[in-house]
């Protein structure tokens, strides 16, 4: 049984002069040499990364030479590393894997979710149209991981199952990623039914820490965490959609930054060499909302877009005016009651990070 973290305030829900709520949590930063910069609350603490892994789940399918084998585009790869939102262009590419790779839309073992995507899930019930798979949020990482089974050249069948070859796989890169043994990762079952797997914050943050700088990795390996983060940032839009903070964030970082969370208050974001100053390292940074974050996770949560707002803003990775600006809805906010009264806000408590390079 693993220890409970050691959380910290991280947000403030304020009401006219007093804080009404505090939101608890724990984050991480750390290079990809495995040197920890700077922490709030318990870096050790042990936590799944949920969707946040995404990324690190997609690289066997790259490094094993999928991409070229299936002719897939950087855009096919963005989605494959997605909690997309159901749009009718994010449902499009996960057919189009699926047709590249061989497979079709039945063999998805993720369910049905219809799209979080607002006017996408109105226009389909005005016509009647019901979601299938291609709509679960899931459905591109789901794609990757049948054309890596058709890759490997093993059965595609049960491949959500633990023991199936290609999450063997996943898991043994995924431990190599993050710097924990195999067989010191908890595994547990994700929303979307494949392996889901628990490590230390600090473990968490070097993983995309060493995406975002792979230079000490094989050769192989290298490679493919150069195409995975270029796709995200290049494609910021398959990875969530309109509004939402991975996307934004990516959008506002111009090829800086890559973001990814996760469900119960996950959030994962890697920051490319050179991306603060000339010469700066690639950083990896991971935050935990201890009670899983209140508020739509699809747009960042009551509490975690404003937290990785305020931890970006403090490693100078963002501007004021960009916060002021296209973050401005999910930064530190005003808050109001149903008559459209101010009532408060919400506010990354009082930190200073104090990272020295």
């Amino acid at each position: 049984m693993t220890k409970p973290a050691l959380h910290v305030p991280l947000v403030e829900a304020w009401r006219g002069p007093i804080v009404e709520s505090i939101m608890y949590g724990s984050a991480a930063i750390v290079d990809s040499h495995g040197r920890l910069l700077a922490a709030l609350g318990d870096p050790g603490g042990i936590t799944y990364l949920r969707s946040s892994s995404k990324p690190i789940q997609a690289i066997p399918l790259v490094e094993r030479g999928g991409m070229d084998a299936f002719g897939l585009t950087d855009q096919e790869l963005a989605l494959i590393c997605a909690s997309h939102s159901g749009m009718d262009e994010q449902a499009a590419v996960a057919a189009s894997i699926q047709r590249k790779a061989g497979v079709t839309e039945s063999a998805l073992m993720c369910g049905v979710d219809p799209p979080t995507h607002r006017e996408t899930h109105l226009r389909m019930t005005m016509r009647g149209e019901e979601p299938t798979s291609n709509r679960h949020n899931c459905s591109g990482k789901h794609s990757g991981m049948l054309a890596l089974a058709q890759q490997m050249q093993v059965p595609t069948a049960d491949y959500i199952q633990p023991d199936h070859p290609i999450q063997k796989v996943i898991l043994q890169t995924f431990s190599e990623m993050s710097g924990v043994p195999v067989e010191q990762i908890p595994v547990g079952v994700d929303g979307c039914s494949v392996p889901v797997f628990a490590v230390p914050m600090y473990n968490g943050a070097l993983a995309f820490a060493r995406l975002c700088d792979p230079s000490g990795l094989a050769e192989n390996r290298a490679a493919a965490c150069r195409r995975i983060t270029h796709a995200m940032a290049s494609h910021p839009d398959m990875v969530a959609g309109p509004g939402r903070f991975d996307t934004l964030i990516m959008q506002v970082g111009g090829g800086r930054i890559i973001s990814k969370g996760g469900a119960e208050g996950y959030q994962a974001m890697g920051l490319l060499p050179d991306a603060l100053f000339p010469g700066s390292p690639a950083l990896g940074i991971a935050i935990k909302i201890s009670d899983g974050d209140q508020g739509d996770y699809y747009t960042g949560g009551r509490a975690r877009s404003i937290i990785s707002i305020e931890i970006l803003r403090q490693l100078g990775a963002i501007t004021q005016e960009e916060i002021d600006g296209p973050l401005a809805k999910l930064a530190a906010r005003p808050t109001y009651n149903w008559r459209k009264v101010q009532i408060g806000e919400l506010r990354p408590a009082t930190f200073s990070l104090a990272v020295s390079f």
